[in-house]
């Protein structure tokens, strides 16, 4: 069996694993990533008849707060953006459309509100920009709106900020903490939605080429499957052929996967608590068209049918073939019909009755559709009885855990990013410290 040292191994590959191996390798860390699979995890770019098709849109919310800009700007990551404009993002109301009022700019001309209503919302966004509506993690929105008579149009305009920014499909179960946590963000942002041109990939090849130039060593198809601990440090990762020794290790896998690893420590019962929670299950119905369909719009959401297309080649350039068009359409699963084939099929109707809606004319122009059932967008579905795995536990101090099933900052992928950037940042400081006393 081949045996590494290494300062720090990272094990998973996905956007947590990626961004963290990268961070530590471009400030001259020994580095190793190990991944079982293909790199990128959830987040992965496919190619088919000159269409780029992403596993989950690549957005990334509040660009100008993100831990990914930060990491940008560190490492120096060749990504360039698109960013999203809000006067396109409209709701289905029915006869009509309207601007979804995700800033004080859109309140002014959304018809979602009307007149004190408006101040009413306005009031609520200025409060939690603030900071002085921060919520309660004993109680849901929900709970949240009633106790504090918040009138029906204000509380159906949170709730469908909700859904359709938390992928949520049942908005009432988000804890009101998280709920104002992510929207004071949101609301302080300059840029709500930015795209990564060219996709998923591109981002994995520039944490790839990172960790690479720096030194570190990458494992794609190599399967962990047993630790080497004494129960207050873990010295070793075993995979079939490796040992792979490190002074610091951050497990960028989730819960389940972290228990069986560990089930020979302490800590095996401390992951338990962590492992019951439902995942964010989504469905994506993505066209390819081979000429653009033009319309006032490049988002818009049906709040009714919980289903919302963006077109995602006007802001992803390298996303459709010179003149064509990429669509997605997204909608949230129920738990009752995440492995129900017969609500596949019914909401694969929907989506193309929503297109024909919006987009008339797409299936003369279609090249490429692709269906696909039941991803899954986020780890957690947070509601009230799920919590984040911490990203550090004291008890075993070399030890750190990054990915959206996380305790960290944020929503979808922004999760990934900000628990990675607190797992290097925690052992660069200690390395810090521990150089300054030597």
């Amino acid at each position: 069996m081949k045996r590494s040292h290494y300062d720090v191994v990272v094990i998973g590959g996905g956007l947590a694993g990626l961004s963290a191996a990268a961070r530590l390798a471009h400030h001259g860390k020994k580095v190793a990533l190990v991944e079982r699979g293909k790199l990128g995890g959830r987040a992965m770019t496919i190619k088919l008849k000159g269409f780029q098709f992403n596993f989950g849109a690549h957005a990334i919310y509040a660009r100008d707060k993100s831990y990914l800009t930060q990491m940008e700007k560190e490492m120096n990551l060749d990504i360039t953006w698109e960013d999203y404009q809000q006067l396109h993002s409209r709701y289905d109301m029915g006869e009509e459309t309207t601007v979804i009022p995700s800033s004080l700019g859109g309140l002014l001309q959304t018809k979602l509100l009307k007149g004190a209503d408006k101040f009413r919302f306005a009031y609520h966004i200025l409060f939690t920009t603030l900071g002085f509506e921060k919520g309660d993690p004993e109680l849901s929105i929900q709970e949240w709106i009633e106790l504090n008579k918040i009138s029906p149009a204000v509380r159906d305009m949170m709730l469908n900020l909700a859904n359709s920014n938390f992928f949520a499909g049942d908005a009432r179960q988000i804890p009101s903490d998280v709920f104002f946590s992510y929207y004071r963000r949101l609301f302080k942002t300059n840029i709500p939605v930015s795209f990564i041109q060219g996709g998923w990939q591109v981002l994995i090849n520039e944490f790839k080429r990172t960790i690479q130039d720096n030194n570190g060593d990458i494992f794609d198809k190599t399967k962990i499957t047993d630790l080497e601990t004494d129960g207050k440090t873990v010295h070793s990762a075993f995979a079939k052929r490796h040992q792979f020794n490190a002074d610091e290790f951050i497990f960028a896998i989730p819960p389940e996967q972290l228990q069986k690893l560990f089930t020979d420590t302490h800590l095996n019962k401390e992951f338990r608590k962590y492992t019951d929670y439902e995942s964010t299950f989504v469905m994506f119905y993505d066209v390819g068209l081979k000429k653009r369909i033009e319309t006032e719009y490049t988002y818009v959401f049906d709040k009714d049918r919980q289903i919302f297309i963006t077109d995602i080649s006007y802001y992803d350039l390298l996303a459709a073939p010179p003149g064509g068009q990429l669509l997605q359409a997204v909608a949230y699963l129920r738990p009752d019909q995440v492995n129900d084939t017969e609500a596949h099929e019914a909401i694969i109707e929907k989506f193309e009755a929503f297109y024909d809606k919006h987009f008339p004319g797409w299936r003369k122009e279609l090249v490429i559709p692709r269906a696909s059932k039941k991803p899954v967008l986020q780890a957690i579905r947070w509601n009230m009885h799920h919590h984040g795995l911490p990203t550090h536990f004291e008890q075993m101090p070399n030890i750190h855990f990054a990915g959206d099933w996380t305790k960290a900052k944020g929503q979808l992928s922004e999760l990934s990013f900000s628990s990675s950037y607190d797992c290097t940042q925690r052992i660069l400081k200690l390395n810090s410290v521990i150089k300054q006393t030597t």
